[in-house]
């Protein structure tokens, strides 16, 4: 099957240009964390830097914790990955995420989604995209859960488990979390 380019909300299939060529991909993964509220804030950082396209993969959990009409870019979900489906020859979604973008970000990665890429399991879209995932590119995870989660001793061996598959962690920070809890 030849690669796509999805079709942009808005823009007609057919008009790219070589400035499009020459854009850098992000694709940003958010999943059921509560620091999935900072979403809005990602992408609009991310945007300020020239050059860069960036795509949302996100979480039916992580909807819970942002406005979809504050994210300024093409958002997709896990009804999305079985629209585009219909036959043989269709394109599949987390396999044309992972072949647009040249990085991806899992910000936030919550505990529930953290245990599932260290063990391979793959049943939504982001997982699917992570677990498809061309090695050769960077993909960056963001940890982020409850100090207590975070403590516990499952978790060191599922952050080692990604390192070891070549994703790079960006540490989490100690603060006062949503639940008045203060630690990482």
């Amino acid at each position: 099957m030849e690669p796509i380019s999805l079709p942009e909300a808005g823009i007609a299939a057919g008009n790219s240009s070589s400035v499009a060529q020459e854009r850098f991909h992000v694709l940003v993964g958010v999943t059921g964390s509560v620091a999935a509220l900072k979403l809005p804030l990602l992408v609009a950082e991310l945007l300020k830097i020239p050059g860069l396209e960036v795509k949302v993969v996100t979480t039916e959990r992580a909807k819970h914790f942002y406005n979809a009409q504050e994210i300024p870019v093409t958002l997709y979900g896990d009804e999305e990955e079985w629209q585009l489906w219909k036959g043989r020859s269709d394109p599949v979604l987390h396999i044309e995420l992972r072949r647009w973008a040249d990085l991806m970000v899992v910000a936030p990665l919550d505990a529930n989604t953290l245990a599932k890429v260290a063990n391979g399991i793959c049943d939504n879209l982001l997982t699917c995209v992570i677990r498809a995932w061309d090695l050769s590119k960077p993909l960056l995870f963001c940890p982020a859960m409850n100090t207590a989660m975070w403590e516990h001793p499952i978790t060191a061996r599922q952050v080692e488990q990604l390192k070891g598959f070549g994703y790079m962690e960006i540490p989490c920070v100690v603060k006062k979390l949503v639940c008045g809890d203060e630690g990482q």
